[in-house]
């Protein structure tokens, strides 16, 4: 788990998510208590495609699109491969095309072969020759888009909860993570040029806090930063410690002097949006996040599928930060947008909490229906919750008021 995860976790175990919503005629928004400090594990998988009932012509999915990008914003390499997996067992493979967007014709002639373009076009005029091609929603709840080229991590977007309807369904983004850091980002060039007796410093600095002496840990990484007064990553590293030994202030003039060595390493500004989010000041979280989102390629691209970032840096917790922070600050509509990303970006159950608060957001909307099913996923996710009964009336106002919000719209008869 990295570090920013460790920091998300931290906080939720620490402090109340929410606020009440003052506003007329709507309940009063939960005042969640923390969810268990591991995510809760995901249901077991459904049975197999025999055991399960037929599923209607109209719920066939014929499609799948969308698009390969890389985490540095660079172009796609031309040998992108996407196969479809399911239950481990690949069905399905193409490559995607120069600008990195694939369209995969399901249950067709095709399916286990290679197609050499992503083209949709080749693959729309199949579909016109088979009227049997497709498959059953429910079956693709088994498997996952995964997307590889040489230098790259995988990338890989499961289809555990396929939102959109029709034949033809959008999977949003699949990133794919350079092997090789390029321009700093999460990795920055410096330590490569410290020299060796700072490198052999900053080694033993995070083998104790490995092994949590953080007083060791704190000698070792301050020896190094003042043989190298440039080393980033030692900075950081000794901001983590401080941090742990709840030295707030030190440990934040140290993440602020990591981010004034090299700005395009992002691990610091994170810390230090996490320790805005604690003191609950919301401007400055605004700030830290955004210059997070403007390194971030992911910011740059209409996510709407359910991405895994296997970076050890994940921006999906300043998403979150953001969201909160325009939610205190009543910037509703970025709330939103940035609590959506979030849950994208991490998929369901990482981030449990972000259900709560897009229910508020969307309560705040008057959009009570979707108010409900945001604090039902909440509830199937964190089962235990501590808040628990808290939700569960919180729910129940919501669906009497979307009760008498449906009664009051219903035509009168004829």
């Amino acid at each position: 788990m990295g570090h920013c995860m460790r920091s998300f976790v931290a906080l939720v175990l620490t402090m109340p998510l929410l606020i009440p919503v003052a506003v007329a005629q709507k309940p009063p928004a939960p005042a969640p208590s923390p969810p268990p400090s591991t995510p809760p594990s995901h249901s077991a998988s459904p049975p197999p495609p025999s055991s399960q009932p037929i599923q209607p012509t109209g719920d066939l999915v014929v499609f799948l699109r969308g698009h390969v990008a890389t985490n540095d914003g660079t172009p796609v390499p031309s040998d992108v491969l996407v196969e479809r997996v399911c239950d481990n067992q690949v069905h399905q493979q193409l490559y995607a095309s120069l600008r990195g967007d694939f369209t995969m014709q399901l249950g067709s002639r095709t399916d286990s072969f290679v197609d050499a373009s992503g083209d949709p076009t080749s693959q729309s005029a199949l579909a016109g020759k088979n009227s049997s091609m497709g498959i059953p929603r429910s079956n693709l709840r088994r498997c996952e888009l995964r997307a590889s080229t040489s230098g790259f991590r995988d990338g890989v977007i499961s289809l555990v909860s396929l939102d959109a309807s029709g034949s033809n369904v959008d999977v949003g983004v699949i990133v794919v993570q350079r092997a090789a850091k390029i321009e700093g980002m999460t990795l920055s060039a410096t330590p490569y040029r410290a020299p060796k007796d700072a490198r052999k410093a900053y080694e033993k600095g995070l083998d104790a806090k490995k092994h949590g002496k953080l007083p060791n840990a704190r000698k070792y990484l301050e020896n190094a930063v003042e043989i190298y007064p440039i080393y980033v990553n030692a900075w950081f590293q000794l901001g983590t410690v401080l941090e742990k030994d709840n030295q707030k202030d030190a440990a934040r003039a140290a993440y602020t002097r990591a981010t004034t060595i090299d700005n395009r390493f992002l691990p610091p500004y994170l810390s230090l949006a996490s320790m805005a989010f604690q003191a609950e000041n919301w401007t400055e979280v605004l700030s830290l996040t955004a210059h997070i989102f403007d390194l971030d390629p992911l910011n740059r691209s209409a996510v709407s599928g359910y991405v895994v970032d296997s970076d050890p840096f994940n921006c999906a917790d300043a998403y979150f930060y953001n969201a909160l922070a325009n939610y205190k600050l009543n910037n509703i509509a970025e709330a939103e947008k940035s609590a959506l990303k979030a849950e994208h970006m991490a998929m369901l159950n990482a981030f449990p909490q972000l259900h709560l608060l897009l229910a508020e957001i969307f309560v705040r909307k008057d959009d009570y229906a979707t108010a409900i099913s945001e604090l039902q996923i909440y509830l199937q996710l964190v089962p235990n919750a501590k808040n628990l009964e808290q939700v569960r009336l919180q729910l129940a106002k919501l669906q009497k008021l979307n009760g008498s919000a449906a009664s009051t719209e219903k035509p009168d008869p004829l």
